[in-house]
């Protein structure tokens, strides 16, 4: 793999995993699974039996739950203690979204029958437990008998299979692209059944920054606030990313010049951020970046600066894809870190596609962006099969685009508009995906091709300002030297922010 993708906090992760351990403890302990149990009783007037073994997912356990005289059983689902970081905040904006694509699109769903944030068993989703034979990710990827490989995309599946699968998800993803509103953040429900974006984004990275880099949740944005441009959103992710350069003690830099790149990297993003040319770049209307000079290319528009959002949810994926012994898809599940985002992220293709993540996959990254190449030809090509059936269909919506969806995924993988939004939502893959695959797309040739990896910010540290400039020896100063002791930081709220702020310049 390389090092292709940066290292968690691992003091962090170790404090984590050994609270974790003592919390299935308790979660697998007889007198929670009776609280699960008589939780469903009382929701359901009905006796209520669990059924053995639970599912523990990345974020959350399961209880599956036989009703008397009730068909199909039912899931109590449970956030992880140390694992989730905002167990109530998700648990409802999950279960909110999910009831809404549930009512509002075609996606087969789970029936979200209660949701609560308060109970004997604290934050609780009870859903309806779906059959199914596998998931889309079992289905596609290399045959192993080690059930804790990583799923990989088998080189040896046949193109036909896997276009019908993917044509599949990319009927779904053509529902998710209908419905549009007015802000960028989560859903909350209304008592009436009404639907409004009242809160923030709560974010797979954001989750990762608390849990396994230990980042101050002062620096984060606030539960209540949501954003009414792509703009303020792309300026919101690059100040996540320079507080993870800020907070996270252990394991991120390795030597001062490693620090410097970071740095350099950062601040360039948060600049074009709060230009506002993050949101259309590799649109028709970047006129700012190298590439639209050097390589000018019939691009289509970019989506609405304002209003028009769309939903978008982090850890959509083909694991979380159900499928029947025919393989047609029967439920998507898991939609925590759900919400409404730019509509730019819709336009990016799948990053599932391979099954594994770019930065970490086998053979490297650059071996990731040949395969996912290929890949993409098929995916493409199913996409475009998947339009033509519901453009021809009298119960179909209009596109809600003004290019087809399988066109902006082309041009978002030809102009890198897939590696900026990959790169914006990821703070441990952004150093390696900036400087790969935007830097020379933003800025244009380095001047020389043969730059050690060491020295990459020798090559664009002119494009910072005088005072950026002026505070980059001082903090690489004093990051190397916070980096010496391993510890893990508890600040002080006030103190935090004052200190990312130090760093903003604003």
């Amino acid at each position: 793999m390389g090092d292709d993708r940066e290292d968690f906090d691992n003091l962090a992760w170790d404090k984590n995993d050994e609270a974790w351990e003592e919390s299935q403890k308790q979660l697998r302990h007889p007198s929670t699974c009776r609280l699960a149990e008589s939780l469903v009783e009382q929701k359901f007037g009905k006796r209520a039996t669990l059924i053995s073994p639970l599912i523990i997912g990345g974020y959350n356990i399961l209880y599956r739950i036989r009703l008397e005289g009730v068909s199909p059983d039912v899931m109590v689902r449970l956030p992880c203690p140390n694992l989730v970081q905002f167990p109530e905040e998700k648990t409802l904006r999950e279960a909110t979204i999910a009831r809404y694509i549930r009512q509002n699109t075609q996606v087969p769903v789970p029936r979200i029958f209660y949701y609560g944030q308060s109970s004997d068993v604290g934050p609780f989703i009870i859903l309806q437990h779906v059959e199914n034979r596998w998931t889309l990710s079992h289905a596609l990827r290399t045959p192993s008998d080690d059930p804790d490989t990583p799923h990989v995309l088998d080189p040896n599946i046949s193109e036909t299979t896997l276009k019908t699968l993917y044509k599949k998800v990319a009927r779904c993803l053509l529902q998710l692209s209908q419905p549009s509103f007015p802000c960028i953040g989560s859903l909350v429900e209304a008592d009436n059944g009404s639907y409004s974006v009242a809160g923030r984004p709560i974010t797979q990275n954001m989750n990762n920054m608390i849990q396994l880099a230990n980042i101050p949740r002062a620096v984060l944005p606030l539960e209540d606030k949501t954003y009414k441009t792509a703009d303020e959103w792309y300026v919101a992710l690059a100040e996540m990313h320079i507080a993870q350069l800020v907070f996270q003690h252990n394991d991120l830099v390795s030597t001062a010049d490693d620090c410097r790149n970071k740095y350099v990297a950062r601040q360039l993003c948060y600049k074009l951020a709060k230009q506002g040319r993050l949101s259309t770049f590799g649109f028709a209307e970047d006129d700012w970046s190298a590439q639209s000079k050097t390589q000018p290319m019939n691009l289509s528009p970019t989506p609405a600066a304002s209003g028009g959002f769309r939903l978008w949810c982090d850890d959509f994926r083909a694991g979380n894809i159900l499928l029947n012994e025919f393989n047609d898809i029967v439920a998507v599940i898991d939609w925590e870190f759900a919400y409404v985002g730019p509509t730019q992220f819709v336009l990016d293709p799948p990053w599932w596609l391979l099954l594994d993540v770019p930065e970490m996959w086998h053979s490297g990254i650059d071996n990731w962006t040949q395969t996912y190449d290929t890949r993409l030809k098929t995916w493409l090509s199913a996409m475009k099969e998947a339009e033509e059936e519901s453009n021809g269909s009298k119960s179909k919506n209009p596109m809600p685009f003004s290019s087809s969806l399988s066109t902006y995924m082309r041009e978002s993988w030809q102009t890198g508009r897939f590696w900026l939004n990959y790169a914006m939502r990821k703070s441990w893959a952004f150093d390696t995906i900036f400087w790969k695959y935007l830097d020379k797309r933003f800025f244009g040739e380095r001047g020389t091709d043969d730059v050690s990896k060491h020295d990459l910010w020798k090559t664009r540290v002119h494009l910072l300002s005088e005072e950026e400039r002026g505070a980059m020896e001082l903090f690489v100063e004093r990051k190397m030297e916070e980096s010496k002791e391993r510890i893990l930081v508890d600040w002080d709220p006030k103190e935090a922010k004052e200190r990312l702020a130090e760093v903003l310049f604003d």
